[in-house]
């Protein structure tokens, strides 16, 4: 015999059975199964994706910056640098710098393959035949003019002779280098930064600065004082005028 009274309440859900009815699952209502997050879930074990990071843009830094997924390339330095941060260009080639020739060194020197530095004897030995080819012209020049016991003689010589060294030795350098001293020493003038023959200046100034301040003060002293500048000099021995021409002397044997 059936209990169900039609007058009485209905029972929840207008009284009839809810067969197609779930219970309410944890994570918002999403069923069992279903991911919440559109990307998918990738496996506990598995490695991370690869891209960008789905809620923004990528990070600075370019490709590389997930450890070289991203974008497909790994992290590196820029081009022509190295990972010490300076570009390979910018090393002197062997032989060039302040250590010396043929010593490899940082910073402004002669060129790699320049001869090595004329030895002191041949410098000097160079120096006293060119003065004593240019007093012996001088002395010629001026005795027709001078009687034999006139003292003003020698003291015209010299200037004549300091004059005249000047001329010579600015024409000799500028052509290739060498006086005529020079060249019986074996030795030759080069400029310092590529190891060439003087320049016109070059050349016109270290005679200026050789001969001028011996006719304005004492000869002696000054060709003393320029000397010993050369002789303690490093690396490239250069003598004051050497200094002022930015020029070195060089053996050419």
């Amino acid at each position: 015999m059936s209990t169900y009274d039609p007058s009485g309440p209905e029972p929840e859900g207008g009284g009839k059975p809810s067969f197609g009815k779930q219970p309410p699952q944890s994570g918002g209502g999403t069923p069992e199964g279903t991911p919440s997050d559109p990307y998918g879930t990738p496996p506990p074990d598995g490695p991370p994706p690869d891209g960008p990071p789905p809620d923004g843009p990528p990070p600075s830094g370019g490709p590389g910056a997930y450890g070289g997924t991203y974008g497909g390339a790994p992290a590196g330095p820029p081009y022509g640098q190295n990972p010490y941060g300076q570009s390979p260009y910018d090393q002197p080639p062997p032989g060039y710098g302040p250590a010396g020739y043929g010593a490899p060194g940082p910073g402004p020197g002669p060129v790699p393959g320049m001869p090595p530095l004329g030895s002191w004897p041949n410098r000097i030995l160079a120096r006293l035949i060119d003065y004593v080819l240019v007093q012996a012209v001088a002395l010629l020049l001026v005795l027709p003019f001078a009687g034999h016991a006139d003292r003003s003689a020698s003291a015209g010589a010299f200037w004549v002779a300091c004059a005249i060294y000047f001329v010579y030795e600015g024409l000799m350098l500028s052509r290739d280098g060498q006086t005529l001293g020079k060249k019986a020493m074996k030795v030759r003038v080069a400029m310092l930064v590529d190891g060439n023959s003087p320049t016109q200046s070059a050349a016109w100034t270290r005679a200026a600065v050789f001969i001028l301040p011996a006719v304005l003060c004492c000869a002696a002293l000054w060709w003393l004082v320029d000397g010993l500048f050369g002789v303690f000099d490093k690396p490239y021995r250069q003598c004051i005028h050497d200094k002022a021409a930015k020029t070195v002397v060089v053996s050419t044997a």
